[in-house]
């Protein structure tokens, strides 16, 4: 199946028959998000794998009771990073760089120019373009778990506040972003699943510029 197919398969599940999604795939979607591209490879989010149903349970309760959070096998929550501190910064270039077996001093001028840009920003403006990078492993995430015919359910319906405080986000330098609960679709009682998937017609929503 193509990325496209697989598109036109997948829609925003309302209902889950509370199937199990194999571990292998959960991987996969997983591996799929932590691939994704982020701004100079920072990946500056972190993904959550919630099992447990009281969690679940509780969970739901900040995000307008959407049943899909417990009917899913498995709820993914994305948090960004509060804020680019220079530790934080410096510790991934590092990484990379022993990684990719270069000193230090390879990435050093590119490295001081992009805490100087960070040095420019609010802290609130630091976690909006962390968000930014949790939604390009958010959206990889969501196509990979169509191409293994994983129903995906993204949301941003939820206190995020109330997230964060029942995953302890605040401690680690985290806020939550999005949710996105994985499993399989009930044909019987999901209203969505026959409807037919309806887009902007693409000439216009592209603009060619010649």
């Amino acid at each position: 199946m193509s990325l496209i197919e697989a598109l036109n398969w997948r829609y925003a599940t309302k209902k889950m028959n509370g199937t199990a999604v194999p571990q292998d795939k959960v991987d996969q979607i997983i591996s799929a998000a932590h691939l994704a591209p982020t701004s100079s490879g920072l990946q500056p989010f972190r993904i959550f794998v919630i099992t447990d149903p009281e969690l679940k349970e509780k969970i739901k309760s900040v995000a307008y009771g959407q049943q899909q959070i417990t009917d899913a096998s498995h709820v993914l929550v994305f948090a960004a990073w509060d804020g680019y501190t220079e530790d934080r910064v410096r510790g991934v270039f590092s990484h990379t760089n022993a990684e990719r077996g270069v000193p230090d001093s390879a990435t050093e001028a590119y490295l001081n120019g992009l805490l100087g840009k960070f040095s420019e920003m609010t802290p609130e403006d630091h976690f909006h373009h962390a968000a930014k990078q949790a939604y390009i492993g958010f959206g990889v995430a969501i196509a990979e778990a169509a191409l293994l015919k994983v129903d995906a359910t993204p949301m941003e319906g939820f206190e995020a506040a109330k997230v964060d405080e029942l995953l302890g986000l605040k401690d680690l330098g985290l806020r939550s972003t999005t949710i996105l609960p994985l499993g399989y679709r009930d044909d019987a009682e999901d209203w969505l699943v026959n409807l037919k998937k309806v887009r902007t017609p693409l000439q216009d929503f592209v603009t060619e510029l010649n």
